[in-house]
């Protein structure tokens, strides 16, 4: 934790200068910036994510994905967000209950546009050009864990093989995608038309730590609903808490276009530009509980 008479002021200067480089970023190329809810009535029930409780039948938002969706519903056009998030249980050197998140959204933009997006972001804020290396997710899996989650689906095995096995491998340094993850592994994801067993996802790595995802976006409020109730019954069969669906978020969908989507954690991008190790070295007062 930064202590308040140990505050790095010079790493606090590198943060206000990589929030003006995002919004100079997105301003220029005609994205609006706006703001949406932090303490929510209906957070996404997405698999293993928990929204800390604030107060009677409200949580502090996860993401802010579910509003600014609304936003586009009703026409808003290209917007961006950064602003906080929270999500209980994570902790660590690269995860804190509390953590900056950018957020942006292209309306009628095809799914592979983020790609440039991600590269052309994270050159600027690194100040040096980057080309990313791109890997598949069924490619990395049957070559490092022996089998294909696109043809055997294990949610348990696909998670523990992510975190030993697929993201250790990936190279250490530059910009690295992850693409084509499997469509039980999307929980608001568009599949993708020609192979449905894929969706339209993909992870972005810098450095070797992961630091975007990104989504071309599903529209279709039945397939929407049919897979949070999915995912709520999945949690409640393991104990977990369940939270209400977000009608509204519904209700706006099928108002919404075609919208490629995705998100990134500034602490970590910040923690990657000044050469840090932790969040604890780049967040004052971080909750290192």
């Amino acid at each position: 934790m930064i202590d308040s008479g140990a505050i790095d002021f010079e790493t606090l200067r590198q943060r206000a200068e990589v929030l003006r480089t995002v919004r100079t970023f997105f301003d220029t190329r005609g994205f609006c910036e706006v703001e949406t809810p932090v303490r929510i009535p209906a957070p996404a029930n997405e698999a293993f994510l928990e929204p800390p409780p604030s107060g009677a039948a409200r949580w502090l938002r996860t993401s802010p994905e579910l509003h600014m969706k609304r936003l586009l519903a009703a026409g808003a056009g290209k917007i961006y967000q950064i602003g906080p998030c929270f999500r209980e249980y994570e902790c660590g050197k690269r995860h804190n209950p509390e953590f900056s998140m950018l957020e942006w959204y292209r309306p009628n933009a095809p799914f592979q546009t983020l790609f440039t997006d991600v590269a052309e972001l994270v050159s600027a804020v690194m100040k040096r050009p980057l080309q990313p290396q791109v890997f598949t997710v069924s490619e990395r899996y049957r070559t490092l864990a022996g089998w294909d989650p696109l043809t055997s689906w294990d949610e348990d095995r696909f998670d523990e093989d992510m975190a030993l096995k697929i993201e250790p491998s990936l190279p250490q340094e530059g910009l690295v995608y992850l693409v084509d993850y499997p469509a039980q592994a999307a929980a608001l994801a568009r599949l993708n038309p020609a192979d449905t067993r894929v969706a339209e996802r993909f992870e972005a790595y810098l450095n070797g730590v992961e630091i975007a995802n990104g989504y071309g976006e599903l529209i279709d409020a039945k397939e929407q609903r049919q897979r949070f109730e999915a995912t709520i019954a999945m949690r409640q069969e393991r104990g977990l808490p369940v939270y209400p669906i977000d009608e509204d978020f519904l209700a706006a969908l099928p108002q919404m276009p075609p919208t490629a989507g995705i998100a990134l954690g500034i602490d970590r991008l910040v923690m990657l530009v000044c050469g840090k190790q932790q969040l604890s070295d780049v967040r004052p007062f971080c909750d290192v509980r």
